[in-house]
């Protein structure tokens, strides 16, 4: 068969043809008269297989070995063009996902597009200051897509950097919340945290139905962020959690202060008063903890919280007792 009809037969150029023959891949089994290649069914079988490790992202040298070499073993060369395909595929989808966020941003000329990507390698540099920088400039400059800061703010372990990120995102809309969602559902606890601390930040009713749901979620140091923010934002759901903060003695001070903003209104004073003397009145809860929540009464106003600490100042536990007394006096001088 001459070297055109492989041509057509094989998909392989006649130039390509000749450039395997100058390598000693494909040796035709000779010419005609007038000086044409003449390909073997052989020769075109061997060219069917160069094709196919081709097609597997081997070279043409390691084809050749392939080929040629019966002492040639494939599972490393395979392990190693898996390491490069995977490799090839994240810088591909890493370029993708540049464009896209590029694409969001809708830029109005190509000066915006280059703004752009000098914002997002600015985000992901190894320089905290220059991250800061960025997140600033999310908002003063050329808007950066949300899901892009909403990436930055997840993976940022600098407290002033995350800070400026969960700026520009309060600034940047409602959409990062669904994104910020599905950081509270990551498997790594540090991502769940800095998901709710940004969710805390952003002042609106859908954040606020956000945290609610939070206070269901099983990271307990997630919950309690969700519940100081809810305590904020005098959001009742958060009485229960808070409590046992109080008794499990994390972040107890911050859980206090927010059971004392809730009970600026009456009627949650008297429903924090119950829940924290339910508590006390549990025989399983610890001297330590019943410390604690007596001290949390201190600033809950009402005749509920007076009448709780006028039980415990005949507690038999003496250093309580002292300290519900105390803290009636204070609230009698008032």
């Amino acid at each position: 068969m001459l070297i055109g009809d492989v041509a057509r037969r094989s998909g392989v150029s006649a130039r390509m043809l000749r450039h395997y023959e100058s390598l000693g891949l494909v040796r035709p089994m000779g010419r005609t008269d007038t000086g044409y290649r003449q390909y073997s069914s052989e020769d075109i079988r061997r060219i069917f297989h160069i094709e196919s490790l081709r097609s597997l992202g081997l070279s043409l040298r390691d084809v050749r070995r392939a080929l040629d070499d019966p002492g040639f073993a494939p599972a490393e060369l395979v392990d190693d063009l898996i390491r490069q395909t995977r490799d090839r595929i994240e810088a591909e989808t890493e370029l993708l996902t540049r464009l896209r966020r590029i694409g969001a941003a809708e830029p109005a000329g190509w000066e915006d597009v280059l703004q752009i990507v000098a914002l997002l390698q600015a985000l992901g540099s190894k320089s905290a200051g220059a991250r800061q920088r960025a997140a600033l400039s999310a908002v003063e400059e050329v808007p950066v897509p949300v899901e892009a800061l909403v990436e930055a703010v997840l993976s940022e372990s600098d407290p002033n950097v995350a800070g400026a990120l969960r700026w520009a995102l309060v600034h940047s809309g409602e959409d990062g919340l669904a994104l910020l969602a599905e950081g509270l559902g990551s498997s790594a606890p540090e991502v769940r945290k800095r998901a709710v601390e940004s969710i805390a930040e952003i002042p609106n009713a859908e954040a606020t139905a956000l945290l609610r749901d939070t206070l269901t979620n099983p990271d307990i140091v997630v919950r309690g962020y969700a519940a100081l923010a809810l305590g904020a934002r005098g959001v009742a759901d958060a009485v229960p959690t808070l409590i046992d903060m109080i008794v499990e003695e994390r972040n107890d001070a911050d859980a206090a202060d927010a059971l004392s903003t809730l009970a600026s209104d009456p009627a949650l004073a008297d429903q924090i008063a119950t829940g924290l003397g339910d508590c006390l009145a549990h025989g399983t809860t610890g001297s330590s903890a019943r410390l604690r929540l007596t001290q949390a009464l201190a600033d809950i106003p009402g005749i509920p919280a007076s009448r709780a600490l006028a039980d415990l100042s005949h507690d038999e536990d003496r250093v309580l007792a002292l300290t519900a007394t105390y803290i009636l006096k204070l609230r009698d001088a008032r």
